[in-house]
């Protein structure tokens, strides 16, 4: 049974987080303190997922107003040119190592961003206390979860030769063992000096000084006139109306026009009748996702670079238009170099009905794999996204921002419910918010039992170079069958498979009581009071 609370919940991939968050309600403290809070603590305590060296994205909501968007993403170094990598004599920019550490970590600029909006809501926690659970987890240890485990044992062979990895997530040169405690000394002293001295010394302070002398030092293109140039920016979200309601997802860079797209288009096929396990369900899913996908793919960039508007990509001519391309009996050709992704999404609910749908990143496991040696930052390989090709919408360009699979989702539906809803996992994150809403949106599934359901990928995973439709093996034989019947080529997944996802849903319904799901494939959980 799914418990509910009444005045602050909170969700997040490692329980710690929430717990985190929690407490900072506890005190008096508003949803966007208590998100600052879970940030800094999850990237202690899951660093395979997420750092402080990544990117972040927003989505605010204040009941009675427009729901904001803060887009906390570092762009390209001045100095990431298309010849500089010429020089290096490289066809593509690596995964790993300093050439992918080309883009400024944005994630710190977007803490205080949201704090200055926190400011009009009276927020006045200070950061020692936001920071205080993340600082001594650092300092005294925190517990290898099972996930960090597998991750690092995965990648060892590409991570450990990076500056600085094996000296901090290494043990004898070894994955350390899940359930085992290692502590993050250097990173307890940034945060802690962070939290002193403010945020924006990570751009303009002591802090900046130091990553870029460390980034120079192992031959990453970013100094430290990159790092002072940076600001997250407040946007106004995409959104999109639904029959449940008003939907909304963040601008690119992210792909969060994909995840409206593909919910879009299945409103306008509908799904009453359905099974929300059954085949058809699935089907209509995978097919709104790949119409989604090629309308992505020809125009999704940093906006400065597109050749439309993003919202007008959700003008209901093109929807109509998309949806009318899905075949019900047949499945569309597909054969995609899906995204992979490293990723935390998590969600806050204050006592006053404000919201926050918060995610944050890395790129790949552990990033660049880079930990910069005076502050024990772990870099973010989100550049790696860029082509070398100057003709390709991606190309890298001084100064542009990389393209991004996160996107924070909000949903306000038309009976007064607001629901903060994301998932981590790359080109899985819309194809599981899509079956995280419609669980719960169009099938009337309480937030747990639709994030606990079998769910689907379609492409890529981590290291996996098929290009199948993956499904949890706990979809009925039906389901396979049902859907290779209608050309889908399918391939089965473990039972709780964490390639699609670690995904997260909030719910405070118009009389107020709280209540969520969190994702039995994390270490995570819901809690509030």
């Amino acid at each position: 049974m799914t418990q509910s609370y009444r005045h602050g919940i909170a969700v997040a991939p490692h329980a710690a987080a929430a717990d985190a968050a929690v407490h900072i309600l506890r005190e008096g403290g508003n949803a966007i303190e208590a998100m600052v809070a879970a940030a800094a603590t999850i990237a202690v305590v899951y660093p395979h997922m997420t750092a402080i060296g990544g990117d972040a994205f927003w989505l605010i909501h204040e009941p009675g107003k427009s729901p904001i968007a803060i887009d906390a993403c570092g762009a390209a170094a001045q100095g990431a040119t298309l010849d500089f990598y010429k020089q290096q004599k490289v066809d593509a920019i690596p995964i790993r190592g300093p050439l992918a550490a080309n883009t400024v970590a944005g994630t710190i600029s977007g803490w205080d961003a949201a704090l200055e909006v926190s400011k009009s809501w009276r927020g006045k926690m200070p950061l020692s206390m936001l920071m205080a659970d993340a600082i001594g987890r650092a300092r005294e240890g925190i517990v290898v979860t099972r996930s960090q485990h597998a991750s690092t044992s995965a990648k060892l062979a590409e991570l450990s030769p990076q500056a600085g990895f094996a000296d901090t997530f290494l043990i004898d040169d070894k994955s350390p063992e899940a359930g085992s405690r290692f502590a993050l000394p250097r990173l307890a002293n940034t945060l802690e000096y962070l939290a002193k001295a403010g945020l924006q010394d990570f751009y303009r302070g002591d802090i900046s000084q130091s990553i870029a002398k460390d980034l120079s030092a192992v031959g990453s293109p970013l100094t430290r006139d990159d790092l002072t140039r940076h600001q997250a920016l407040y946007r106004e979200p995409l959104t999109v109306k639904h029959t449940a309601g008003n939907l909304y997802n963040m601008t690119p860079p992210t792909q969060g026009v994909v995840s409206l797209l593909i919910l879009a288009i299945l409103d306008k096929l509908g799904l009453k009748g359905l099974d929300p396990l059954g085949a058809e369900y699935v089907h209509l899913c995978v097919e709104a996702t790949k119409q989604a996908f090629a309308i992505r793919d020809k125009y999704v960039t940093d906006p400065a670079h597109m050749s439309v508007h993003p919202q007008s990509l959700l003008d209901d001519d093109i929807v109509a238009a998309l949806a009318m391309k899905v075949k019900r009996d047949r499945a569309a050709p597909w054969g995609k170099n899906a995204k992979p992704g490293d990723t935390v999404w998590m969600g806050v609910i204050d006592g006053e009905g404000r919201a926050v749908s918060f995610i944050q990143s890395i790129y790949h496991e552990f990033g660049t794999g880079i930990v910069l040696k005076e502050s024990g930052i772990n870099w973010q390989n989100r550049g790696a996204s860029f082509s070398l090709d100057p003709n390709a919408l991606l190309a890298i360009k001084p100064g542009k921002k990389p393209f991004h699979t996160l996107n924070p989702a909000l949903a306000l539906f038309s009976d007064g419910r607001v629901m903060p809803y994301g998932t981590m996992g790359g080109d899985g994150q819309p194809q599981t918010q899509c079956a995280v809403f419609t669980r719960i949106a169009n099938f009337g599934m309480s937030p747990q039992d639709a994030i606990a359901a079998p769910r689907w990928l379609l492409g890529r995973t981590w290291g996996n170079p098929s290009d199948t439709l993956k499904l949890e093996s706990r979809f009925d034989a039906a389901v396979f069958e049902g859907l290779r019947a209608r050309g889908h080529d399918v391939e089965a997944l473990s039972e709780f498979d964490e390639s699609v996802g670690h995904a997260g849903a909030l719910i405070r319904t118009r009389d107020g009581n709280l209540s969520g799901g969190f994702d039995p494939r994390s270490d995570g959980g819901v809690t509030g009071f």
